[in-house]
């Protein structure tokens, strides 16, 4: 018998992730008996502490708000994807003892949207301004070939938007949130928003609108992508995100390639199913 490995998510709070399910799943259908997966309520104060009581039966970990940018000091590498955004949310601890961030969230997207045909857009609307839009916009930078339009509701995120462009090298053109609703004649739409916020919008979806992708996953559907469905537009949901982000995290902590993805969704949707 393997020694048993373990790996977990962090973050604050944490009791409603999904990614035990996931994870979990992936184990079982890969034979790893031996593996498992927890959840830790843990903030920036309580992550130094956590990070340095592990010993060497811990393979990986998972990162959620608010602990992304938090884990960067406390790393010995950090990958080119999650660099670009100063976001980390996955942890792999090599045979030597090293710490490696990386970034799936990115990737995931980018998967999402191609495992629905769509690997390339003349333009695109972003629908938000926080730390999720930022990872939109990196993964836009590798799909979309013009302009990216941000809805922000403030100033200070018009101008983090805008750094975030020059930095990813997007083209970003700034508008208000009051706006929204011109947005929804673009060719992909991300709604990046909490919940509630792109209710309002629902109403505003006319004719045959193109693609949505909605990083929510609960409550689903939003009222927005309800609207857009009624409509006949193809919806990419938080929870197609959150498979294929931890399906690279699967793979990198385990080794074991392809993880699978089709049990990983089933595990996730019976499990919202279930709420």
């Amino acid at each position: 018998m393997s020694e048993p490995r373990r790996a977990a998510v962090l973050g604050s709070p944490i009791a409603h992730s999904l990614s035990p399910v996931l994870h979990r799943a992936a184990y079982a259908e890969l034979g790893l008996e031996d593996w498992s997966y927890d959840r830790f309520e843990i903030d920036e104060a309580a992550l130094p502490g956590f990070i340095e009581g592990l010993d060497s039966s811990w393979a990986g970990l998972s990162l959620t708000m608010p602990l992304k940018r938090a884990i960067i000091p406390l790393l010995d590498e950090v990958g080119v994807t999650a660099a670009s955004v100063e976001a980390v949310n996955t942890v792999v601890f090599t045979e030597d003892g090293r710490r490696v961030g990386d970034n799936t969230d990115i990737p995931g997207m980018i998967a999402a949207l191609r495992e629905r045909g769509v690997d390339k857009v003349e333009s695109a609307a972003v629908l938000g301004a926080g730390a999720t839009a930022s990872s939109a916009l990196a993964a836009l930078a590798a799909i979309c070939a013009g302009p990216v339009t941000a809805y922000v509701r403030s100033p200070e995120r018009a101008a983090e938007m805008r750094a975030w462009g020059e930095r990813l090298g997007v083209d970003v053109v700034i508008a208000d949130w009051a706006d929204a609703a011109a947005a929804l004649t673009a060719p992909l739409v991300i709604a990046t928003t909490p919940a509630g916020a792109t209710d309002s919008l629902a109403g505003s979806v006319r004719g045959t609108p193109g693609i949505l992708f909605d990083v929510l996953y609960e409550p689903w559907p939003t009222a927005f992508a309800a609207a857009w469905s009624a409509h006949g537009g193809a919806v990419v949901g938080g929870l197609d995100l959150l498979v294929h982000q931890a399906l690279l995290q699967v793979e990198q902590m385990t080794g074991r390639i392809p993880a699978p993805l089709a049990v990983m969704r089933q595990a996730g949707e019976a499990a919202l199913a279930d709420r």
